[in-house]
């Protein structure tokens, strides 16, 4: 009896022995598996190098200046204006989703609100004015002629809307009320220079809290480039200190369509754009400064970091991969020292301190009102 016992535990022990044997090899599979599958190479990132495809965004609206550079006759019988812009597809349905989006603009724009007719605007309300025609003897003195300078175009300008690159067009319907009309056949030309030109000069923006650079063309226009510093889909927590937050170049884009949409028409045009880090800003640029911050990252990216009060450091390199870089590019406005306007402080604008809070958030009723006063004679 007692050997029968003994045979039958034994039995029992050789039975969980090779169960547990079993458990262990499968797992130790398993853990190979995962571990082979972790040291693979990751799949390109096909949402940061984003192409960019135009875009077609119709919209219609008042018309500009009446004879202003020739641009009503370039309006005539048109029923809209078609917009370049940077358009990103992240996945193989891209194209069809921005198709989607495109075609939903196009409906909105064909609102009565959008294709109402607005008065003329004054004289005195155009930021810029073009000299009126002089007599023969002195037509030269009306022509703007580039001196020679590398990479830049010779050209020519005068009062003809022809002879004029589109960044000057855009600032020469620059009104009180808006930055640039509804329809407006120069936006599409400008939109595709800024997304595509040759860049002969990069530099460093003065100012300002973050990375900012200032891209010249060979048309002689200029754009403010923002870089992207993070992902698209990266979120911010919730604890961090809002000051502390990275500047995306995607909110600018945002921005200007959300402001043509609700026809404010006060953001400069923004457009997205992949530079190259090195044959755009690095092999080009005069700013020492800049210069001296570029780097080759561990992986092959080549990455700069600018100088500025904040994120500009190693840890907070802006980087290629390895050499492009998504970015915004917005127009820059008329120099001040050319044209001399008003400025105010943006009433919600936030306290720079830790203990402090804004005025805003203190006295919203007040900062309410203030915002009203700048916004309640707008033509929207």
């Amino acid at each position: 009896m007692r050997w029968r016992m003994c045979r039958r535990s034994r039995t029992i022990c050789l039975s969980l022995a090779f169960t547990t044997i079993s458990l262990h090899l499968l797992l130790v599979l398993l853990s190979l598996s995962t571990f082979h599958q972790s040291c693979e190479a990751p799949p390109p990132r096909t949402h940061v190098l984003r192409e960019l495809a135009p875009l077609n965004l119709t919209s219609a609206g008042g018309g500009g200046r009446a004879g202003r550079a020739g641009r009503r006759s370039s309006t005539e019988g048109a029923n809209g204006v078609a917009w370049t812009a940077a358009a990103s597809l992240s996945a193989a349905g891209g194209a069809g989703r921005v198709e989607a989006g495109s075609a939903k603009l196009e409906a909105l724009f064909d609102h009565p609100l959008y294709t109402m007719s607005n008065s003329a605007v004054p004289e005195e309300d155009w930021l810029l004015k073009v000299k009126p025609k002089l007599r023969s003897s002195e037509k030269s003195s009306q022509r703007w002629v580039s001196a020679s300078r590398e990479g830049y175009e010779d050209v020519q300008w005068n009062s003809s809307s022809d002879s004029q690159p589109p960044w000057l067009r855009f600032h020469l319907g620059i009104s009180r009320w808006q930055l640039y009309p509804h329809r407006d056949p120069n936006m599409a030309a400008l939109s595709q220079q800024l997304a595509t030109q040759r860049v002969v000069s990069a530099v460093q923006k003065s100012g300002g809290t973050q990375l900012k650079l200032v891209m010249s063309f060979p048309n002689y226009g200029q754009a403010l480039v923002k870089p992207m510093k993070q992902e698209r889909d990266e979120e911010t927590s919730y604890n961090l200190y809002y000051f502390s937050d990275f500047e995306r170049h995607n909110a600018e884009i945002a921005a200007f369509h959300l402001d043509r949409i609700l026809g404010y028409r006060r953001i400069p045009p923004v457009v997205g754009r992949l530079v190259d880090v090195v044959k755009e800003i690095k092999d080009i640029t005069t700013d020492r400064k800049l210069a001296r911050t570029f780097f080759t990252s561990p992986v092959g990216n080549v990455c700069f970091y600018g100088q500025c009060s904040y994120y500009c450091s190693t840890e907070h390199a802006v980087c290629g991969r390895p050499r492009k870089l998504e970015a915004s590019a917005a127009v820059m406005l008329p120099d001040l020292s050319l044209v001399t306007r008003r400025t105010w402080r943006s009433p919600w604008r936030r306290s720079y301190s830790r203990s402090k809070l804004a005025k805003s958030v203190l006295h919203t009723s007040t900062a309410q009102k203030h915002n009203t006063l700048l916004y309640e004679n707008t033509h929207a």
